[in-house]
């Protein structure tokens, strides 16, 4: 790449201040309450006009030509605005061929979903495909999304444009002599060969498939951690696509008429462009340059099974052959089946021991990559993936498997189901049972040494204080029971001696919902002694088998003195007994 643009004519000559005055008349003509495009926040200027004129040296394109022609002033409005989109059947500026808004609006959710601070909007994507290719001219395209024939650049060879000596020996472009820009989004071969995706899971990274080649723009924009909501960002982004300050107007004015509204119309009957940079006409077909060695056309398509564009052979003086077409995966899955996913169980707030996993399969048994397969969490249950989110939707692998993010419980103690089912099918699900259990702890131990008594019908001066452990280590928010047995082998609460007391102040024999903090401990509530003495005891148990007995002993009170002899029931003197000799 790092090439140099020479001096380009143009048919119509729009310059850069003509077409920043189309974008903010665009602005200016919209619904009440439209928004004028946004600005910078550190400079103050319109999106578009900072930094264009030191552009960075690399372009996606090697400075291709493109269409420039710019969005009628009646933009679209959304629904909900003053009027809302029509319904239209047929082509119109603000339509977007299906297919084609499709791959721009998944690269748009694949991307942010890894992304997220790129902030990348498909409507990028589309203002870039609108003046690259017209939308793939007009969404011609399989239903694989692959062009029903190449869209191929003029020749870099340095006459008007970058000179670029072939990179790819003919693989892409069908030219051994110099480079061509290639696909709906026109990227030069060296620049594929770094940043080329296989978005439609057909095993191949194709630039003249649309969902490829949207992927691929989306991360070519995002590169270089930008940040597509600032001015200064988006503005880098466009120009390392085209370094030229009019190309830069031209696709913020589409990004900003198809923000303000758009509709999908069938494949093959979007608006083509007209007017290009290299001063060709493109017609009601784009203007394409016949290449020295010419790349294989993609085969018609089929219904049942669309066709793909094969890419042509690098080896020179061989006829290139065409595979056999290959149905999107959603079309040649016939079942998903549980991948060996195993037991699913946690305790409440872990992590469960497996992943819910499911294999996709064809009709002759072979995996299926590239299928999407929704996974959701259904039931009353606090469970989630990844500690978020209580549905995933997940690509299976060049293997065909797919499997979720970890899947962590909630609070709620039970059973729930995960079910994975095919997206845009209605093959049968696959469900997969989990349970959660309740935290647990092996060893309980009192945390202190004190002897616990009281004497009949008064409250005991000290509490019990106790520990919980798991594997050696504090159990947290662990429940326990605390139940007062007559002794050590008895399961039933005992009937009388000490007790808990309940809000009303009645004897409570058996506590349940108690739970340890955050290092394992626990401090019961007090106790009190009936009128029975003796020793007792507080059996205290947790999930796990944990569990500690605590003797508890009851003292009858002190009997008072008995009368002193010389003192009368009444208390008075009595006299002493006189002596006898």
């Amino acid at each position: 790449m790092a090439a140099q643009l020479g001096r380009r004519l143009r048919r119509g000559a729009t310059s850069g201040a003509v077409v920043a005055a189309a974008v903010a008349a665009l602005a200016a003509s919209q619904a009440p309450g439209m928004a004028p495009p946004p600005t910078d926040n550190a400079s103050g200027e319109s999106i578009g006009t900072g930094g264009a004129t030191t552009p960075p040296d690399d372009s996606a394109t090697g400075q291709s030509p493109y269409y420039t022609d710019l969005p009628p002033l009646n933009t679209p409005n959304k629904p909900g605005t003053s009027v809302d989109l029509p319904i239209v059947t047929g082509p119109a500026e603000a339509g977007i061929p299906a297919t084609v808004l499709a791959a721009y609006k998944r690269a748009e959710e694949s991307i942010r979903s890894s992304d997220a601070a790129c902030h990348l909007p498909w409507q990028l994507l589309a203002g870039i495909g609108k003046v690259e290719s017209g939308q793939a001219r007009g969404g011609r395209v399989d239903a694989n999304g692959t062009t029903l024939s190449p869209i191929l650049g003029p020749q870099l060879n340095g006459a008007g444009f970058a000179n670029i000596s072939d990179t790819d020996n003919g693989a892409y472009d069908g030219d051994t002599s110099h480079d061509r820009a290639v696909g709906p989004m026109q990227f030069i071969p060296s620049t594929w060969a770094t940043w080329g995706q296989d978005a439609n899971g057909d095993g191949r990274k194709d630039p003249n498939n649309i969902y490829d080649a949207a992927q691929a723009a989306g991360l070519y924009l995002c590169a270089n951690n930008r940040d597509l909501a600032v001015k200064a960002d988006l503005d880098r982004a466009i120009l390392s696509y085209n370094r030229s300050t009019e190309y830069l107007h031209t696709v913020l004015s589409w990004f900003e008429y198809y923000k303000r509204g758009t509709h999908q119309v069938p494949d093959g009957t979007g608006v083509l462009p007209n007017d290009r940079s290299d001063s060709t006409s493109g017609g009601t077909t784009p203007a394409r340059v016949t290449p020295t060695k010419p790349a294989t056309p993609s085969p018609s398509p089929s219904p049942s099974k669309p066709p793909v564009t094969p890419k042509p052979t690098p080896t020179p003086g061989t006829k290139p052959t065409t595979p056999p077409p290959t149905p999107p995966a959603t079309v040649r899955v016939v079942r998903i089946k549980d991948a060996g996913t195993g037991t699913l169980t946690a305790t409440a707030g872990g992590v469960f021991t497996g992943r819910p996993t499911v294999v996709a399969l064809d009709s002759a048994g072979k995996p299926v990559a590239g299928l999407d397969v929704r996974f959701e969490i259904t039931g009353t249950t606090g469970a989630n993936f990844g500690g978020v989110v209580k549905s995933v939707t997940l690509r299976t692998n060049s293997t065909g498997t797919a499997v979720t993010p970890l899947l962590r419980a909630g609070e709620q103690l039970g059973t729930f189901t995960v079910r994975a089912t095919v997206v845009g099918r209605t093959l049968a699900a696959v469900a997969f049972d989990a349970t959660v259990t309740a935290r647990q702890a092996d060893t309980l131990v009192r945390s202190d040494a004190k002897e616990l008594t009281a004497t009949t019908g008064e409250r005991f001066a000290d509490r019990v204080l106790v520990k919980a452990t798991l594997d050696g280590a504090p159990a947290a928010s662990v429940a326990l029971t605390a139940t007062m047995v007559a002794s050590a082998t008895d399961t039933e609460p005992a009937g009388k001696g000490p007790h808990f007391k309940d809000a009303n102040g009645a004897p409570v024999r058996t506590l349940t919902g108690l739970k340890t903090d955050e290092n394992g401990l626990l401090t019961l509530p007090d106790l009190y002694a009936d009128g029975e003495a003796g020793t007792f005891l507080l059996r205290l148990t947790a999930p796990g088998g944990g569990t500690v007995l605590v003797e508890l002993k009851v003292t009858a009170p002190a009997p008072e003195p008995a009368p002193s002899p010389s003192t009368s029931p009444d208390g008075t003197p009595q006299p002493k007994p006189s002596s006898t000799s």
